[in-house]
C-alpha cells in the first residue's frame, strides 16, 4: 500500500500572524504587531495586556531617572565629603551658578593674551570612582533603551498604544516626582529632559 500519495489532497496549513503596520493615527486592535513580529496582538486581551506593560514600562523609566538622581546625589555628597573633593579653593560662582561679568571677561582676556584658553573652574568636575562611574552608565544606557523603546512604540501611530505611553510616563512622574529643588531649577534651569530620546 502507498500511503505517500494523499489523491491530491492538501491539508491547509495555519496561516503566519499577520501585522499591520500603520504610518497614520489609528485605533487598530488586532493584527498589530509592537515592535517585535513576535509581540503580535490577536486579542483584546492581548492589547489590554499590552497596553498595561506599556504604562508598567513608562512608570519604571521614571522610576529609573529618578534613581538616577539619588545615585547622582549620594555620589556627590561622598565626593564632596573627601578632602579635595568638593570646591575648596576654587572660585564660587553667584547665585545665579555664573560667574560675574567682569570676572567672566579677566579670565577671557588672559585667556586671548595669554594664547591659553581659560577654563571656568566652576564647569570644571571631580573624578568619579569606577565602580560609580560603571554604575551610572549601566543606569544612563537603560533608561536610554527604554525611552527609544517606547519611542518605537508611539511609532506604530496607533492612537491606544501612544496614550499607554503617555499615561505610563505621566503616572510614573507623578509618583517618582514628587518633590523638587527649587534652587536647582532657579539657578541651573532645572535641566530634567523627560522622557526624551537621550
Amino acid at each position: 500500500m502507498d500511503h505517500g500519495d494523499h489523491g491530491g489532497h492538501s491539508m491547509p496549513m495555519p496561516a503566519a500572524p499577520v501585522c499591520k503596520l500603520h504610518m497614520l493615527w489609528n485605533t487598530q486592535i488586532e493584527n498589530t504587531c509592537i515592535v517585535f513580529r513576535s509581540w503580535h496582538i490577536s486579542s483584546r486581551t492581548t492589547f489590554l495586556l499590552s497596553c498595561l506593560l506599556i504604562i508598567a514600562l513608562g512608570v519604571f523609566h521614571e522610576w529609573l531617572r529618578a534613581a538616577q538622581k539619588k545615585l547622582d546625589y549620594r555620589i556627590a555628597l561622598s565626593l564632596a565629603s573627601k578632602p579635595g573633593g568638593g570646591r575648596s579653593g576654587r572660585r564660587s560662582p553667584s547665585p545665579t551658578g555664573r560667574v560675574s561679568p567682569a570676572s567672566g571677561q579677566r579670565a577671557e582676556e588672559s585667556g586671548l593674551l595669554s594664547g591659553t584658553p581659560r577654563l571656568n573652574p566652576a564647569s570644571q568636575g571631580v573624578p568619579v570612582p569606577l565602580p560609580s562611574r560603571i554604575l551610572r552608565a549601566s543606569m544612563y544606557g537603560a533608561t536610554v533603551f527604554i525611552s527609544f523603546f517606547l519611542m518605537l512604540v508611539f511609532m506604530t501611530y496607533n492612537a491606544y498604544l501612544i496614550a499607554a505611553v503617555v499615561i505610563g510616563a505621566a503616572l510614573g512622574h507623578y509618583v517618582f516626582g514628587a518633590t523638587i529643588n527649587p534652587d536647582a531649577i532657579l539657578h541651573d534651569g532645572g535641566q530634567d529632559k523627560g522622557m526624551a530620546c537621550h
